[in-house]
């Protein structure tokens, strides 16, 4: 009896919200995953070794959602993955304990995302209860979702 064919779609849950990219073909202000975090490349350095030696790439980067720095180093041919990352927009309809109240074009509601921390959240917050229609967006990579910014629109 054949052995059933895997199904590679399901398997690791990660797998498909990255792919992999030769180290040496990383970009600074490009997306890399740095200790299975998703990160924008901040700094990068290549070192050359010795004569036989692999040239060396040197990772700065900044997780994307904590806003923490990571660094790595990696062989110039090795493969990295890289997280597949989506922006989108949604209007904010209304802020309660916390969350955000977000209109999505399909017109579905979600409640599910945090006011973000600090100064950004504040924005939101106040030009929300200025009676501004804002529209937040929302940064998604590796099963992570996070507000990241916004544009405010006042009322005439």
């Amino acid at each position: 009896m054949a052995e059933p064919e895997l199904d590679f779609m399901t398997g690791d849950a990660g797998a498909s919200s990255t792919y992999p990219q030769q180290c040496s073909t990383l970009r600074k202000n490009g997306y890399v995953v740095i200790k299975n975090r998703p990160c924008k490349i901040v700094e990068m350095s290549t070192s050359k070794t010795g004569k036989h030696g692999h040239a060396k790439v040197h990772l700065v980067g900044i997780d994307i959602f904590t806003g923490k720095k990571h660094e790595d180093i990696c062989p110039s041919t090795h493969n990295m993955d890289v997280p597949k990352i989506e922006r989108m927009d949604y209007s904010l309809i209304g802020i309660n304990d916390g969350y955000l109240s977000l209109l999505q074009e399909n017109g579905d509601l979600r409640d599910d995302l945090k006011v973000p921390e600090g100064e950004l959240g504040k924005e939101i917050q106040s030009k929300y209860e200025g009676l501004e229609d804002v529209t937040v967006t929302i940064l998604s990579a590796m099963d992570e979702e996070a507000a990241i910014g916004y544009k405010s629109t006042r009322h005439h």
